[in-house]
């Protein structure tokens, strides 16, 4: 059997009497990438903080190369590499100094600091902006940067909520290139409502909408539904 890396059981999450989520239960094995669709506030960001444990959930469990993210969080964000939407990155740091900071604070080895820093960098495609305040670089840059500073201490899993928004499509693409590069050795959750996206990085959708998980399978039998995504996206979110 192939290893679970990312795991919700259950996970329910009020704010008062509102359930942002309810009830979400799915498993993602070791290498898979997984494309977690809705619309507009369905509650993929609100799965994505239960499940890197930055929210309790109100009930339910979230788990990260098996370590349960409301008990033993430090353990599975060792494992863990997550890139919020709109990520924080100080603007008076340059990429470089970033992720200095970032991996001194996670206590990595200089030497092997230093080369990690050279490969996601180079990855990320970041030479160009390399020593330059991230405050003055592009949305598109910005987003590499907060990706490179996701990987870099070689988590085993990536949670990435919608790391597209906002591109241009010549930045789309080179987010895509990096995304299959690295979903060859990581496990990745990505969040999006961007059709385009599912079809060019994963192999597997989760479908909410309205805090509820409606579908979970392959990307081949969530077109056959009704003949395309954007078909079965507009059926799966309409109003009962």
């Amino acid at each position: 059997m192939n290893t679970p890396m990312i795991e919700a059981f259950e996970l329910t999450k009020y704010y008062g009497d509102f359930a942002a989520i309810d009830n979400v239960s799915f498993s993602i094995s070791k290498g898979e990438v997984v494309a977690f669709l809705g619309p507009n506030g369905a509650g993929k960001s609100t799965s994505m903080k239960l499940l890197t444990g930055y929210l309790s959930a109100t009930r339910g469990v979230s788990k990260i190369a098996g370590h349960d993210m409301s008990v033993d969080r430090i353990a599975g964000a060792a494992k863990l590499g997550y890139l919020p939407e709109n990520g924080p990155l100080y603007p008076d740091m340059s990429p470089v100094s970033l992720l200095r900071f970032f991996g001194e604070a996670r206590g990595i080895e200089r030497k092997k600091l230093e080369e990690r820093i050279e490969y996601v960098v180079e990855l990320c495609s970041l030479k160009t902006v390399y020593g330059k305040p991230i405050g003055k670089l592009s949305k598109g840059f910005r987003q590499r940067v907060g990706m490179a500073q996701a990987l870099l201490h070689e988590p085993d899993v990536l949670i990435l909520d919608e790391p597209t928004a906002g591109l241009d499509p010549n930045q789309i693409y080179d987010v895509r290139k990096t995304l299959k590069q690295i979903g060859k050795e990581k496990t990745i959750l990505l969040s999006t409502h961007i059709l385009q996206e599912v079809e060019a990085v994963a192999s597997r959708v989760l479908f909410i909408n309205e805090g509820k998980l409606v579908f979970d399978g392959k990307i081949d039998d969530f077109k056959k539904k009704d003949n395309n995504l954007d078909n079965t996206f507009r059926n799966l979110t309409k109003s009962a």
